[in-house]
């Protein structure tokens, strides 16, 4: 998913959504309906295994949401792509709801949490690689074929080239490795913690005759060692290696995802702020950022995303959480993108992901107002509204109306389809009543009720984004009553969810789960 799109949106209750990939040039001739997707039935994904092993076909796996921005541009603009089409024939398409029957448990049995991720595996279904939803519908079909044709999983070219060093591979497991879906993975290749290490030692040891795969995985490595806040282990020569980058096209637009994305991240990693280097890396970024904006072999998608780092990028000057102050020429800008996108924009399920994302970048350059008109006159015609609907609460909450914030937040609640969307919008309203509200007991109380009175009493509730958001939810509520005098509704709302608990297998992981959402009991009341 396009970074942007997350700043407001998913910051009321998501992190729900990944990067997605969507065509520059028209895409391949469509032939609509001919993938032929295969859904689990329930939990068990065993039996499609056992016929892909059977045929000696590798399976992918699709794992999304109805409503899901960059799942939808997946679907406007990849999965219907002729060459998308072709290469479905070689493999088992398997498509995961999240909101559909066992989808949860599935989810945690493979270690996903974005929506979409997206994997292949072997007949056998040992995990060959995650495909990368953040480049563009070109590369990530390039992609998706070396995946098909390797003999090695990325985790296994991953040890060889730790351990043999860059010889040992071929340039098409080093694009493999480069490609890969490293924010997805989860811990399937190396620890959290051991990841920006690791990149950094797969950019050395990579071929420089490998020219694009070294470039992407100098450039991971320094997004890693930003996300996790450490310091580079040789800062000049991260800084040099960026700069030539940017200042070779062919490599600058090879890596345009990882620039536009992260530029706000990795800028301040790179150099000290107020610095000569400062202040020349951001005129080079900015340039790179001016020419992705302006070319047509990008999405619309691709040329918004360009056009909000830019805005990213002239935020850091700022104090943190200080209204938007950017200039004439970027404002214009950023006007131009958004009514592009929104006119341009014809496919339904395209503008799922491009409307939010024109949305946001409106919001983060300071224009609410032309935010929230672009948005309400969306929600008509738009695939999942209540996605756009947090946007809008995102929007009032900037602005300082709580009143507002609560009411957008409550109604796409309200709106919200689908078992697990529901309870993760719904917890999500309940954290932000807490919030925005904390003094409303009755509000709180009648939402939190109503979250845990459409549980369902199946194991499958309590896995992966249920869990998590069950969990969060239990301890928004136990610090609000710690805080006040509100435990005789925590009691009241732990004896409601200890009443669905009871009724799960009582040897089952999923009961103990259940039971822990409270775990850390308000003061004054017992277990």
């Amino acid at each position: 998913m396009n970074q942007f799109v997350a700043i407001s949106a998913l910051a009321l209750l998501l992190q729900a959504c990944s990067r997605a990939p969507e065509p520059a040039t028209p895409a391949p001739r469509s032939v609509p309906g001919t993938i032929a997707w295969i859904k689990p039935e329930g939990a068990n994904i065993d039996p499609i295994f056992v016929k892909a092993k059977a045929a000696n076909k590798p399976v992918f796996l699709y794992w999304g949401a109805v409503w899901c921005p960059p799942c939808n541009q997946i679907k406007a603009t990849v999965f219907n792509r002729q060459d998308f089409i072709e290469h479905s024939k070689l493999f088992v398409p398997v498509y995961l709801d999240g909101d559909t029957a066992g989808a949860q448990k599935l989810g945690a049995q493979f270690k996903v949490r974005g929506y979409p991720t997206m994997i292949l595996f072997r007949p056998d279904g040992t995990e060959l690689t995650r495909l990368p939803g953040e480049v563009d519908a070109a590369k990530y079909v390039e992609v998706l074929g070396l995946g098909l044709a390797s003999s090695s999983s990325v985790k296994e070219s991953l040890a060889t080239a730790l351990s043999s060093g860059g010889s040992a591979l071929t340039p098409a497991a080093w694009r493999l490795l480069a490609y890969y879906s490293w924010d997805q993975d989860e811990a399937q290749l190396v620890p959290q913690k051991e990841r920006a290490m690791t990149l950094h030692k797969l950019a050395q040891a990579c071929p420089p005759e490998q020219r694009e795969a070294a470039s992407r995985l100098a450039l991971k490595a320094i997004v890693a060692t930003a996300v996790d806040k450490t310091v580079l282990p040789d800062r000049d020569r991260a800084l040099a290696r960026t700069r030539e980058i940017l200042s070779d096209p062919a490599l600058a637009r090879e890596n345009f995802d990882v620039l536009v994305n992260y530029g706000a991240e990795m800028l301040p990693a790179l150099v000290s702020a107020g610095s000569d280097d400062r202040n020349n890396l951001l005129l080079a970024w900015n340039a790179a950022l001016d020419k992705f904006a302006i070319d047509t072999t990008l999405s619309r998608a691709d040329r918004l995303t360009a056009v909000a780092a830019k805005v990213a990028l002239a935020k850091l000057a700022l104090p943190k959480d200080a209204a938007p102050k950017l200039d004439a020429g970027l404002l214009t800008q950023v006007r131009d993108a958004a009514t592009t996108a929104d006119k341009a924009t014809t496919n339904t399920y395209e503008r799922q992901a491009v409307i939010p994302n024109a949305a946001d970048l409106l919001s983060e350059a300071g224009l609410l107002d032309e935010s929230d008109a672009l948005l309400k006159a969306e929600l008509p015609k738009a695939v999942s509204p209540y996605y756009h609907m947090l946007v809008l609460a995102a929007n009032a909450k900037t602005r300082g109306d709580k009143a507002a914030s609560l009411d957008w937040a409550e109604r796409a609640w309200n709106e919200s389809k689908g078992p697990a969307t529901r309870l993760q919008w719904g917890s999500g309203y309940v954290n932000r009543l807490i919030e925005l509200a904390p003094q409303d007991t009755a509000r709180i109380e009648k939402a939190a009720t109503g979250v845990l009175a459409e549980l369902e009493a199946a194991p499958e509730t309590f896995y992966e984004r249920n869990r998590r958001g069950l969990e969060k939810m239990g301890r928004h509520l136990i610090a609000w009553s710690n805080k006040g005098q509100h435990a005789a509704i925590v009691k009241k709302l732990t004896a409601q969810l200890d009443g669905v608990c009871a009724k799960l297998p009582p040897q089952d992981e999923t009961r103990v789960a259940c039971a822990g959402v409270f775990k850390l009991r308000p003061t004054g009341v017992k277990a």
